[in-house]
């Protein structure tokens, strides 16, 4: 049984993947600060680790022991890199940097990090991305998650740690805390909860691509543990949605005629970013994707049932 770990375990998409993971067969480790009353996952059989990830000590003590590591903790979201680009400098790039050495001097086989398949590529126009496409990232998040990929070669080059860099398009989900200012979907479901205008910005022709979080979890789940052929892969529907397209399904889900304030489109955001995720799909096989409507209508769900 393989003994895994789950940096940000509490959070979106960690908490899903650490159940999936246990499912699998892994043998999981949780660490976060797990501020809150209790994990938002299911604990039966999954070794908690509080720790705070800016402390090294506690870094070093999460992973020693480990198989795998699989680092989904990001200390910025687009909206705050963006607000002070030296702090994701500050924390989010070095800490991870520190948290390689860890898992290096620890003999950790292989490391997975969760990148952006939405900001890193850029705006060149293309009608979808493939990895083999060169990243241009305009936004300080962007430019963050790509700056750790370049320290995954180099600790790969330097120091022997097997690494996977999962470039994530734009996942929505149960869980996701729409207090991060990050998901079209769970930010704009949680006004019409309260009765209050979902924001848009610009006239709603940006495209995205979107992926269910349990979807997301299945894909990323299948690389634990097993050699494949690439250290990069993008992970999404690989299927475009704008964000009319959204709201007009929004409006079907819930039932609500809600009311829309247009904002400025910001200078760093992508008119249209959809991902090429065929090297997936070649050594994985296909997958079953959740339905756009049936997404949304358990994300609204757990919205409702939120405190």
């Amino acid at each position: 049984m393989a003994k895994t770990l789950v940096i940000g375990a509490n959070g979106f998409i960690g908490s899903h993947l650490v159940e999936a993971l246990q499912r699998a067969g892994h043998e999981v480790s949780a660490f976060d600060r797990f501020s809150g009353a209790a994990p938002t996952f299911r604990t039966d059989g999954i070794r908690l680790i509080r720790g705070e990830f800016l402390s090294r000590a506690d870094l070093d003590e999460a992973v020693s022991g480990q198989d795998y590591v699989l680092h989904l903790l990001s200390t910025t979201s687009p909206a705050t890199a963006e607000s002070d680009p030296t702090l994701d400098i500050r924390t989010n790039i070095a800490q991870s940097v520190e948290l390689l050495e860890s898992a290096s001097s620890a003999g950790v086989k292989r490391f997975y990090f969760a990148s952006t398949g939405g900001a890193i590529y850029g705006p060149q126009g293309r009608d979808r991305y493939a990895e083999g496409d060169r990243a241009m990232p305009i936004s300080p998040y962007g430019i963050g998650k790509l700056a750790i990929e370049h320290y995954l070669h180099y600790f790969r080059t330097r120091h022997g740690l097997a690494s996977t860099a999962l470039r994530i398009s734009n996942p929505y989900g149960t869980r996701q805390h729409p207090g991060r200012r990050q998901g079209l979907i769970p930010i704009a479901l949680r006004n019409i909860a309260e009765g209050r205008p979902v924001v848009r910005f610009g006239d709603g022709s940006m495209v995205r691509d979107y992926i269910f979080v349990e979807d997301l979890v299945r894909m990323i789940v299948a690389f634990v543990g097993r050699e494949t052929e690439f250290d990069l892969y993008n992970l999404g529907s690989g299927f475009g949605l704008s964000v009319t397209d959204i709201l007009d399904e929004l409006r079907l889900v819930t039932g609500v005629d809600f009311d829309i304030e247009e904002r400025a489109t910001p200078p760093t955001f992508i008119d249209k970013v959809i991902l090429d995720t065929n090297r997936w799909a070649q050594e994985f096989g296909p997958i079953e994707l959740t339905t756009l409507g049936d997404g949304i209508r358990r994300t609204y769900e757990d919205v409702l049932a939120a405190p």
